[in-house]
């Protein structure tokens, strides 16, 4: 076990270095620059090619990457913190720390001081939505693989399609026009704020149904698949042929190796709820992580969208170890 934890931490570290690199790669190569965007829109173009030249963006690729990279690890001081440029960049942190992303040229803040609060945010809305996600795809799928044909089967299948053929801005518009416009029991917006007439918790409710009603069935369906092919292994069979009640080889035996293949599945729902929930956000105007990925990609601000896309992917990276030491302990194969 511990060899594997290491070899797997080194290929997502080597893995975290290469996307991070693609990902200063493709910013870097965006129409707008770094000093065009601190500047602002009505920045002379004398002042626009004075600042690129004292930040040194003319340099190679590479020499700039490693450069960002120092500011990040905290081996160099934010070039836009410096007091001789006169550009009013303060960081209450300093110049120099582990985890500096830079200035947001869109909030006018530093990219810590939005960044985690607004991550803060969709964890909320996603622990909520995987906690009833989770449980509630198991059971039906565990309920429909044991009768497959059924019209419970056949009920998840119609379903399950249905919602997750649907767009999520529908789903959102449709539960909003019935529960916020016609019976007027949810607030149409989670700006979670006070002040609305609405208390926090039901702010919650309708940007939480729409990625269960999304996302449950897709879930659902894989527990089926996995659930169907391990009772017509042949150890299921001959359990019950021996006498064991039905029930005994299904949770003793049948449920736990069909959840070796929808375990991973299950994980990735959390790189989706984090940052692939931009429509639900925008549609209630959630104040989240993933409208804040849009509303950073709409006005371009470089260093904002780094920031993003390197915990994106940190997160995903982290799910997927939880994944493999996951199935490292579910499947015997896998260890041997």
């Amino acid at each position: 076990m511990p060899g594997f934890l290491v070899r797997r931490s080194l290929t997502l570290l080597l893995t975290l270095v290469a996307a991070s690199f693609l990902v200063f790669s493709i910013t870097e190569f965006s129409p707008s620059n770094v000093a065009r965007e601190t500047l602002g829109a009505y920045a002379l173009p004398e002042q626009v090619h004075l600042l690129y030249e004292k930040l040194q963006l003319g340099d190679p690729l590479l020499v700039r990457y490693v450069r960002w990279a120092g500011v990040l690890l905290g081996l160099r001081k934010d070039p836009l913190d410096n007091p001789a440029l006169g550009l009013n960049i303060h960081d209450p942190k300093g110049p120099r720390y582990l985890g500096n992303f830079g200035y947001s040229t869109l909030f006018r803040v530093p990219v810590n001081q939005i960044i985690w609060n607004r991550l803060g945010n969709t964890a909320v809305l996603a622990g909520i939505a995987f906690a009833i996600i989770v449980p509630l795809s198991m059971l039906l799928g565990i309920l429909a693989g044991m009768r497959p044909g059924s019209f419970l089967d056949r009920a998840l299948s119609v379903a399950s399609i249905t919602m997750t053929s649907m767009p999520e801005y529908a789903i959102g518009v449709i539960l909003a026009a019935i529960f916020a416009v016609w019976l007027k029991v949810l607030p149409g917006t989670s700006p979670l704020v006070g002040g609305t007439g609405w208390p926090l918790p039901s702010q919650f409710v309708l940007p939480v149904a729409v990625l269960v009603l999304y996302d449950s069935g897709y879930v659902a369906r894989m527990v089926r698949a996995s659930m169907i092919d391990v009772l017509n292994r042949p150890f299921v069979r001959t359990a019950i042929l021996k006498g064991l009640p039905r029930r005994r080889v299904i949770l003793r035996h049948a449920l736990r190796n069909a959840m070796i293949a929808p375990f991973t599945v299950i994980l990735l729902q959390i790189n989706w709820l984090i940052g692939g929930v931009v429509v639900t956000e925008t549609v209630f105007a959630y104040p989240g992580f993933g409208r804040m990925l849009l509303q950073a990609s709409l006005f371009g601000d470089i260093a904002l969208i780094e920031a993003a896309t390197l915990i994106a992917l940190v997160i995903a990276m982290a799910t997927q170890l939880l994944s493999d030491i996951g199935y490292w302990l579910l499947d015997p194969q896998a260890r041997t």
